[in-house]
């Protein structure tokens, strides 16, 4: 009479977004919660430029977030912009994203701060229409299902 599996903890954010090939597809299949960690990919979501042009200290600084965001610093440029022309802020937006995805239970955030917590509510608020989601899929787009990294190779350590 054990219960099983509840949930499933997975990478997934807009710029790794390998669990829609199958991952999410039988978590909703099988009633399975899903619990994305890395909601702003280790912070170049959250407004990683923005936070440099005003001198703030910011987790894109060093180590594998600076080389993420050297390899797509014009994609986060634009992401950053469709941000500002919603007149949102970019961490919101990327869990926003999150919590439209079908399936997803909720992200796992992980705030520095009681300020950060507090901000992150706001994704509770923000409905991003079609036009949006469409936009943010080109520029992060989804896998292809017969791609050259198709599922499982795709998602694979």
């Amino acid at each position: 009479h054990f219960l099983g599996l509840v949930s499933e903890q997975s990478i997934y954010n807009l710029m790794n977004r390998w669990v829609e090939l199958e991952v999410l597809p039988a978590a909703r299949a099988y009633g399975l919660g899903v619990i994305p960690w890395s909601p702003l990919n280790g912070g170049v979501l959250g407004g990683v430029l923005r936070k440099q042009e005003a001198g703030a200290a910011s987790r894109g600084d060093s180590g594998r977030s600076a080389a993420t965001l050297a390899r797509h610093r014009d994609t986060i440029e634009a992401y950053e912009k469709v941000c500002a022309d919603l007149g949102e802020d970019p961490a919101h937006v990327g869990l926003a994203w999150l919590l439209a995805q079908d399936g997803v239970t909720g992200p796992i955030i992980g705030p520095r701060t009681v300020q950060q917590l507090d901000g992150s509510l706001r994704a509770l608020q923000i409905t991003l229409d079609d036009a949006t989601l469409a936009e943010l899929d080109e520029l992060f787009p989804p896998p292809a299902p017969n791609g050259p990294k198709a599922a499982p190779e795709a998602y694979a350590w």
